[in-house]
């Protein structure tokens, strides 16, 4: 699938995709560490590089490092991109990153949208999240968006018909859960205070799509 299929797909499945790189970045952007001049950012699990279309747009300050596991990914951002100065792609996975020498404390900000759902709750999401906290200077922020489980079990049903509802709105037939870890507020505070952050502060949700804003701790 190029590029704009699976933009298209994305927001097809996803309420508010279409504005959800251009939030990230923005919140990232007003955050103190990553507000500097030239202030050296991550992009964890970068896809197709919507994230770092924005940060460009945005922020053209910043050094960007641009991350994903999948080649094939990383060629379409890259191909996305073109030449732009001021990024770095690396095909890799953060757990790997920060072992490298001079990642750790490294970066004044990080991004990672719909990553984070994607790894199953058996060390693999604490693992992410530790390196995460591990390559970010004190205080820097995490923007992290992610499908969440929701806190009101009564609404579940209703959240789920809405999704489902959505995407067929939208042009494609109803998916489910299948293949993602959602898992709810409680455990993920539990994850990302293990993990070095401070609790997560909600900044945007759309159905059971959540951004969070995380802080590493001192």
């Amino acid at each position: 699938m190029n590029t704009a299929g699976y933009e298209r797909l994305q927001s097809q499945v996803i309420p508010g995709y279409g504005s959800l790189a251009r939030l990230s970045v923005a919140l990232l952007a007003a955050s103190p560490a990553a507000a500097g001049q030239g202030a050296e950012v991550l992009v964890a699990g970068c896809g197709t590089g919507a994230e770092l279309l924005e940060a460009v747009a945005q922020r053209p300050d910043w050094g960007l490092t641009a991350l994903d596991p999948s080649a094939e990914m990383l060629q379409e951002a890259r191909q996305r991109l073109g030449d732009r100065a001021g990024i770095h792609w690396q095909q890799s996975t953060v757990e790997a990153l920060v072992d490298e020498p001079g990642t750790a404390g490294r970066f004044a900000g990080a991004l990672s949208v719909l990553v984070l759902q994607s790894l199953p709750d058996d060390g693999s999401k604490l693992a992410f999240l530790s390196a995460l906290a591990r390559c970010l200077q004190p205080g820097a922020q995490l923007v992290l968006v992610d499908l969440m489980q929701t806190s009101l079990p009564s609404l579940e049903g209703q959240l789920e018909a809405a999704w489902q509802g959505f995407q067929r709105a939208s042009g494609l037939d109803a998916t489910s859960q299948e293949g993602l870890h959602p898992i709810g507020l409680a455990r993920l505070t539990s994850l990302v205070n293990a993990a070095g952050f401070g609790d997560p502060a909600r900044v945007f949700q759309a159905l059971g799509f959540e951004g969070f804003l995380l802080q590493r701790l001192s």
